[in-house]
Order: C-alpha cells, then structure tokens, then sequence
C-alpha cells in the first residue's frame, strides 16, 4: 500500500488489519494490538493460539482417538436392544418408516436383531456382548456415551459428524479444537497427527481433520508408516540441509514482508508451516523408528520394526504422546 486515499484509507486493493485496528474504534484497537504483540513479531502473535498455555489449568493433557471406520456395529458390541431382538425376523410398524426416506433402506426389510449374546458386567452393570470377554472384565474402567443420536447412516457424512459434530463441510476437528484450546508440547512435532490406514483413505476426507473456520495451524498432519513420514519431507536431490535452510530463510523473510502489509494470519501460518517442516526432518524419522522400543512393548502391542500394521500405528500414537504431541487420530477404513 503506498500512501493514503481522499477519505484516509490506504490506497490499493487490500486494507491492513492494522490500519483498522489504529483507525477505528477511537483507538482502542491500538491498545489491544499492542497488548497482544508485546514482545512477539506478528507471524508468532499469529500462532499464538497453537502456542501459548492455556487460560486456565486443563484436566485433558494428551488424546488418541481411535475412529474405527468400518468396525463391528455398536449393536453386536455395547448397545444391547432386547426389543430389536424380541421383533427379529419381523417387518418394522408401518407408523416407525411413515414419511421416512433415506438412500438404501427399503421399507419392506425385516428387522434384523443381535445375532451374540449380551450379559451386564462389572459394578457399573453395563451390557457387553459375548465377543469381547476381555473388554468386559475392564468395562468399569472404561465410558460408554450412548445419549449421542443422528439420521447421518452414510459413510462420509457420518465420519464427518464424529469428527466435527456436523453433517456438513467446514467445522474444526475434534483435534483441531484440542490444538487450540491446548496449544503444544513440541515445537518439533505437529500439535494434532493423523494416521490413516486403507487403500482410499476415510469416506469424509479431509474433512475429518480439517480446521474449518480456526486458523489452519490447526489442521490435522497427515502421517505415513511408509516412506517419509510426511510427504516431501526430504530434501530433493541435490538440495543439502544448508541450502534447504538458505531457501527457507529467503521465503521467510518474503513472507514476512507479505504479512507485515495484508495482515493475514494464514501467511504467519505457511511462515511456521515451513520451518515446522524444516525441524521435522530430523524429529519425524528418529520418532517413527519404532525398533529401540523394548522388545517387551513391541511383543506387548504385537508390532514389528518396518512392518506396517494397526499394532505398529498404536506404538507410534503412544510414542507421539510422549513427546508432547497433543492429539493424535487413527482413522482405519
């Protein structure tokens, strides 16, 4: 922006939060630029939600979300329906499908109840089917939410309502309301990690990890158990870690040139992104190299050096937790 316009404004096509910030509200907003900024430069003031600790001391410190995508249906496992079982075999009442209208379903479908056996364990006494004798010796330990109901029976909307409490595109992430609320441990490591298993990824997409409306440093990162662990995590050939860093330093000081004009926290956000990758580099390998685990814990979880498996992403959820990463999803499909 170069000068000022008749009424003030800046000229050009873009107007600086800070310009309005100084200029309206009687000057208020300076005070309250100049209390978040301190002592930061604007790109860390930007990602000073991901950053700094939180208002008030968390009862939550780390979370593994397993989304199992494809498992055995809560019917057969925790939600025992005597009545289901009782009308089994039978047509639903005409009056449960009246005005009812949903892809896939025919009306005409007999109803179909729990084909195992359900017995009330524990002091809490909850259901738990025959197929999860182990399960239910644990099951006091364990919470079972089952006041949660929805329409969405299709795959991909279904997945993006667990993950984000809406049926439709654009809300945060359960993680990614984590990364904000909790900031990060690890300036090394992404604060919300995502693996995923499967030829084709969750139906929901991205969608399940995605920031929505937050500001995309708290998007998930996608992790892979083969090749880098991140994609283009390595240096191209013929591109050394110095020259790498002299690249990173000129795109930076870019970028910053960038957001010192418009404002825009996504810039700080592809500023942090970058050096995040640059750190990475040494941080994600050592962490995905799971063979210096005791043989004891990997016999424990069933996993085996350079074997992708299910065992062998729960080890590496766990080792994430450990050094700081606050929330770590496994999607499997």
């Amino acid at each position: 922006m170069n000068g000022q316009n008749e009424c003030g404004c800046p000229k050009g096509p873009m107007i600086a939060r800070r310009w309005f910030l100084q200029q309206c509200g009687v000057g208020l907003g300076t005070l309250a630029l100049g209390q978040l900024l301190g002592r930061t430069g604007a790109a860390e003031t930007a990602l000073a939600p991901a950053m700094r600790a939180p208002h008030f001391a968390p009862k939550a410190k780390h979370v593994i979300f397993l989304f199992m995508a494809g498992a055995p249906s809560h019917l057969e496992l925790f939600d025992y329906k005597p009545q289901l079982a009782k009308f089994d075999g039978t047509l639903p009442p005409a009056d449960l499908l009246q005005n009812y209208r949903a892809a896939f379903i025919n009306p005409n479908s007999r109803l179909l109840g729990s084909r195992f056996s359900f017995a009330q364990h524990g002091q809490s006494g909850a259901w738990v089917s025959e197929l999860l004798p182990h399960f239910a010796s644990i099951v006091d330990e364990v919470t079972l939410i089952k006041s949660m109901t929805t329409d969405a029976f299709n795959h991909a909307p279904g997945q993006v309502l667990m993950s984000t409490g809406s049926q439709q595109f654009g809300r945060p992430s359960l993680g990614s309301w984590v990364s904000y609320g909790l900031g990060t441990e690890n300036k090394d490591l992404p604060a919300f990690v995502v693996f995923s298993s499967g030829a084709k990824g969750p139906s929901g997409g991205s969608a399940v990890w995605s920031s929505g409306f937050l500001p995309t440093v708290h998007d998930g990162c996608l992790f892979r158990t083969t090749g880098d662990p991140a994609l283009y995590l390595s240096n191209p050939e013929g591109v050394d870690d110095q020259l790498q860093r002299d690249t990173l330093d000129v795109v930076g000081q870019l970028n910053q040139r960038r957001l010192d004009v418009v404002g825009d926290p996504e810039i700080a956000t592809r500023i942090n992104s970058f050096e995040l990758a640059f750190r990475m580099q040494s941080s994600a390998p050592e962490l995905m190299d799971i063979s210096g685990e005791p043989q004891h814990v990997l016999d424990m979880y069933g996993a085996e050096p350079g074997v992708p498996s299910f065992a062998k992403n729960c080890v590496l959820a766990r080792r994430m937790i450990e050094r700081g990463v606050r929330f770590v999803i496994y999607e499997t499909t």
